[in-house]
């Protein structure tokens, strides 16, 4: 009898799982719009059944983290966004809709729309921060963006291809030498 419910167990989650075995292949062979279909499959399920949430947490974490990169790659920040709101926070949404402001900043055109869309993504690095002070992805996001706020409060006319600009040293003018840092 035992063994006749562990196969039932190991049936059920199989089947509950395939989405994400099926995100993953297609992931490998690069076929990123299947992958992205099957992880928000693998999601919705999770949605449907919180108790699932709870049994499999790395498995829900990596479905949602996988999708909200996808989505991101692909472009669709107000999906990340909209979708960051349900993942669990070992998907790092903070980071993920940080990243989707950051990128819908540099598309605005209006200056005070791209210093409020910057300043935004600024706080979601810091609240990504806050959650994984070691993730060096974030702690760069979070000084770029702080950086390129700090910069536009005091030249907001800057046009978006100019924005990369602020935080790097001209080609024109002396070169300095690098300096050495040891330890």
């Amino acid at each position: 009898m035992l063994a006749l419910l562990a196969g039932l167990v190991l049936l059920v989650y199989a089947r509950w799982t395939a989405p994400l075995l099926e995100a993953a292949e297609a992931a490998e062979v690069g076929d990123s719009t299947r992958a992205l279909d099957a992880y928000q499959t693998a999601t919705a399920r999770f949605s449907d059944v919180p108790l699932a949430q709870q049994v499999l947490p790395d498995h829900f974490a990596r479905a949602a983290h996988n999708q909200l990169a996808l989505l991101y790659h692909a472009g669709e920040y107000d999906a990340v966004i909209e979708a960051a709101d349900t993942a669990p926070p070992d998907a790092s949404p903070h980071f993920w809709i940080g990243c989707a402001m950051f990128a819908k900043g540099e598309l605005e055109e209006k200056p005070e729309a791209r210093l409020e869309w910057l300043n935004r993504a600024k706080d979601e690095f810091k609240l990504a921060l806050t959650a994984a002070p070691d993730d060096w992805d974030t702690k760069y996001n979070y000084e770029l963006t702080t950086r390129l706020v700090t910069a536009l409060r005091t030249k907001p006319k800057q046009v978006p291809p100019a924005l990369m600009q602020l935080l790097r040293p001209s080609k024109e003018g002396p070169m300095r030498e690098p300096v050495k840092k040891t330890g």
